[in-house]
């Protein structure tokens, strides 16, 4: 959801949930009884900003930004990431 808000200036719930689905060619589905509780957990702390506006539709929703706390987060959690598959890949080619 860092990552994904990174790509964007600001999304609803829904516009995060449709970009996931979308970049990961539809392999990742984030259902909303996950999404909502991460987002009000990343808005604690402080890694998203969120505010209330309207949907091209006229409806009312809350858009989620990614703060600077955010942005270092991510890159935190990339390279971690980037660990993990590191010792994936050693243990492939020595199993």
């Amino acid at each position: 959801m860092l990552k994904t808000l990174a790509q964007r200036t600001s999304l609803h719930g829904y516009g995060i949930v449709l970009h996931i689905q979308q970049v990961s060619d539809d392999l990742l589905h984030v259902e909303e009884g996950s999404l909502y509780p991460a987002l009000h957990r990343m808005q604690q702390s402080g890694w998203i900003g969120a505010e209330w506006a309207f949907t091209d539709t006229g409806r009312k929703a809350k858009y989620y930004r990614l703060t600077a706390a955010g942005r270092r987060q991510l890159q935190h959690a990339e390279n971690d990431f980037e660990h993990l598959v590191k010792g994936v890949r050693a243990i492939l080619r020595h199993a």
